[in-house]
Parts: structure tokens; sequence; C-alpha cells
């Protein structure tokens, strides 16, 4: 396994993050065990989950994934060997505290406390707004559209000032944002400097060979500002595995059994890169997993690459992309599909 230091912190996470979100939907809590064993013996040290998993969330399902993940760490007896993070809900759903915004400090503190209960924890390594509460970064929308009559949100001086006070109690140790843009990426920099707030050491947005959008604003910030990306949805929720090629569309898959929560994946532009993604990989004798994750690995701004699987066969392969290091060939090649098909995935 490699490791890079996850910003300015003391904490060497491992490259590939484990993705949770299946675990209490598609994967039970058995599989989950398998899994998570099977992660840690690898050297992956960095789990990721959220108090909204599992996905695609469902009021039956709420933080049923941190229950699965606290039943192994009292099982295991081995929380001291995990980075753990864990996020709250932004403009959450109706069930949970009553929906609309989360970031106010009521809100805050019972979704602290509801994980640190579930997860079977006193802290959380790293602690991540899931979501803005403002009007932004909706799945399938590639703009932004201003509306000056948009709902009041928290202020980040707020939200800053509450995380500040478990960070003091102890009960989570640095924060992230996730799903952010770049102006809220570089307000939340400014304010923490500025009032002397916790900083953030991470971001977590979806970062893929069919949605790079984060090389466009983000990634210069990240670079100059010490913030890396985990990044999440690596292979496109499996489309970038060539498994929905040619309209497949295999039992018990995420798309099969969720069709309706996946659609922005079915883009023809987006079909139309994955055929030459796949070309590309099967020249040079690879898996189309393989090369869409050995570039995720090797951007300067990734942190970690979240992985997720329902199979071990999967969790297998996508762990071991580690050790793929793709030619200046091959990055070319893919370079050129992105700029004639760019970000087909919003």
């Amino acid at each position: 396994m490699k490791y890079r230091k996850l910003a300015n912190t003391d904490l060497n996470v491992s490259l590939i993050c484990l993705g949770t979100m299946n675990m209490g939907e598609q994967n039970s809590q058995t599989e989950g065990f398998e899994q998570m064993d099977f992660s840690l013996e690898k050297g992956v040290n960095f789990f990721d989950t959220a108090e909204v998993y599992a996905i695609p969330p469902r009021e039956e399902t709420y933080g049923k994934t941190e229950e699965i993940i606290g039943n192994w760490f009292k099982e295991k007896k081995n929380r001291d060997k995990i980075i753990l993070a864990t996020k709250c809900v932004g403009a959450g759903p109706s069930w949970i505290r009553g929906g609309s915004n989360q970031f106010s400090e009521e809100n805050i503190s019972q979704a602290i406390e509801g994980s640190l209960k579930r997860l079977k924890t006193e802290y959380i390594d790293l602690y991540q707004l899931h979501w803005p509460e403002r009007n932004v970064n909706y799945f399938g929308t590639r703009d932004y559209n201003h509306n000056s009559k948009e709902d009041k949100w928290n202020s980040f001086e707020s939200i800053l000032k509450v995380l500040k006070k478990f960070i003091s109690q102890g009960k989570i140790r640095h924060i992230g944002i996730s799903n952010e843009t770049p102006w809220g990426f570089s307000k939340y920099l400014e304010i923490s400097e500025r009032l002397n707030l916790p900083r953030i050491v991470s971001v977590q947005n979806p970062y893929n060979l069919l949605n790079r959008a984060y090389d466009i604003g983000m990634s210069e910030i990240s670079c100059r500002e010490n913030v890396g990306l985990l990044a999440y949805s690596p292979l496109a929720i499996g489309y970038l595995s060539g498994k929905y090629r040619d309209d497949k569309i295999p039992e018990k898959s995420r798309v099969g059994l969720y069709s309706k929560f996946w659609t922005r994946y079915k883009e023809p532009n987006a079909r139309k890169a994955t055929d030459e993604y796949f070309k590309v990989a099967s020249d040079n004798d690879l898996t189309l997993t393989q090369m869409a994750l050995a570039f995720v690995n090797s951007r300067p701004f990734t942190t970690s690459n979240i992985i997720g699987a329902t199979t071990m066969e999967q969790l297998i392969e996508n762990i071991g992309s580690v050790d793929i290091d793709l030619n200046p060939e091959i990055v070319e090649k893919i370079n050129s599909i992105h700029a004639n098909i760019p970000n087909p995935t919003p």
C-alpha cells in the first residue's frame, strides 16, 4: 500500500480509502466485515462513511452503514488501526432532523453524537460536511444558477465555530468538506485563517475519467493550499469498470437495482467516452477498472481514492490499482479523449 499525508496533519492515509456506502443495502454486515478485514490486511487504514448511508438513501437504512462499522470495531477491537471519516448531511431529507439546513449548532451536535454512538467510538478522525446548504453542485447539473432569493444558510464562520467546539472536546480531530465549489472551498480557507478557526484538511468530490470537473477550479486551490482531494466515484458508479457497455445491466448491479438513481451516467457522450477509454486500456493489457483507478491515483492533488465494491473480486482489483503506473503514452491518450469529450457526466 502507498500512503499520503492528510494535508497539514500527522495522519498518513492509505492511497486507497474503503468506501462503505453499500454496507447495509447491497452488502450485508457479514460481507461488510469481510471487506473491512481484507482491506486492513492489505494496508488500507482509511475508511469513509456518512450518517446518511446506506445508499440509495432511505429512512429505513439511515445510519445503517455506521452501525456495521461500529459493530466491526467492537468485535475486532481495532479502532486504533483505522483513520475514520464520516459526514453530516447538508440540506437533508425530512427524515433527518426535520430536513432543511443541517449545519446549525443544534443539528451538527446531534449529528456528531449520533455518529459516535453508531460507530461505537469516542472520536472521529475526519468529520466532513457532506453537501453545501447552498443550492449548488446537484447531481446532473453543470452550471451554477444564481438565485438572489435563495433560502438562508448557516455562515461559514458559524459552522467552523461549532466544529471548533467539538475539536476542543476531542470528539473530532480534523474537518473536511464534500461536494463543494471553488468559491466555497476558498471561503472556508479564508475565514479559518482570518479568524483562527479550524482549517479544512480535505475535499471529497467526485473525480473520474467521465467527470474531471475538479481539474478546472478546485485543483489549483488543492495544490497551492495543500488540501487534497478524497476522490469519490472513481469508477463512475461502475460504468468505468466496463460492465455496462453495450447496454448490459448485470443482475444485482447498482444500475440494475436503482436505475432511477444513476441516470446522469447514461448520456450518449458518456457511453462514447467509456468505449474509447476501454480501447486504450485493452490496447495496453489493462482492464478499464485498473486504468481508471490508476489515473485517479496519479493526480497530484489526490490524497486518497475512495473505492467501493459489492464483491470481493471487485475489492481485490480496486485495491490492486496502487501497483499500476500509467506510462506517458497512456496518459496522453486519456487526455486526448478527454479533450474531445470533456466531462460528459456532471
